[in-house]
């Protein structure tokens, strides 16, 4: 018998629409340059909100989306590289996901923190540059040019292929539970909260992230 669970609730979801989105618009803004780096300017910032608004919802939002559901240990993690599957595996992120998660997430917000203050000193210069040393500038920079892109590149191409190897290979549509919000499970497991209550705390936590970011830009 199947089980239809929530896993993914709808904030989450528009969440991971709108950063693939944003991220993908922002490296191909880049690799134009020109003007379209004021559109990289202010994709940064979307991107920023993106994230900001993860971290909160990592806390206090759906129980699949809490980072708490999938904060492995490492055994687990061994476990489940030898075969060793949990139903939750097959519902949230499962261990290798989650790392992915946490890789990716990790990534970016390196790549937006060093865009603000990176100044390339022809067509872009991020919106704190000028709060800190020539050397914080120059090492800002240096990383969100070279190492932060190619880090970040790698980790787009091996999360596409994960999907790819769990749709065909394993057989567990994720990107039809991203859309959808819901899996269709062997066991019952608890599905996410994604009421209307849930939805207005999220657009609040939302908003409150935009202005933040946009803040950060005025400086």
């Amino acid at each position: 018998m199947l089980h239809t669970v929530r896993i993914w609730d709808l904030p989450t979801r528009l969440f991971h629409w709108s950063l693939a989105a944003s991220t993908i618009a922002m490296i191909v803004s880049a690799k134009i340059g020109g003007n379209a780096m004021i559109w990289h300017l202010r994709l940064g910032h979307v991107v920023l909100a993106l994230l900001l608004f993860r971290l909160v919802w990592g806390l206090v939002g759906g129980h699949w989306s809490r980072f708490r559901s999938f904060l492995y240990a490492p055994r687990q993690l061994l476990d489940y590289l030898r075969g060793q599957d949990r139903p939750a595996h097959s519902a949230g992120h499962s261990p290798l996901g989650a790392l992915s998660v946490f890789a990716m997430l990790a990534v970016l917000l390196a790549q937006v923190a060093t865009g603000l203050f990176s100044d390339d000193a022809i067509f872009y210069a991020g919106p704190l540059s000028r709060l800190v040393s020539a050397d914080i500038v120059e090492a800002a920079t240096r990383w969100h040019a070279e190492l932060g892109q190619y880090l970040l590149l790698a980790l787009l191409g091996l999360h596409l292929l994960a999907i790819a190897w769990y749709t065909f290979a394993r057989r567990r549509p994720l990107v039809r539970a991203m859309v959808s919000g819901d899996r269709e499970l062997t066991h019952p497991l608890p599905a996410a909260a994604d009421g209307s209550r849930q939805r207005l705390l999220a657009l609040g936590i939302a908003l409150l992230c935009a202005a933040i970011s946009w803040g950060i830009g005025q400086f």
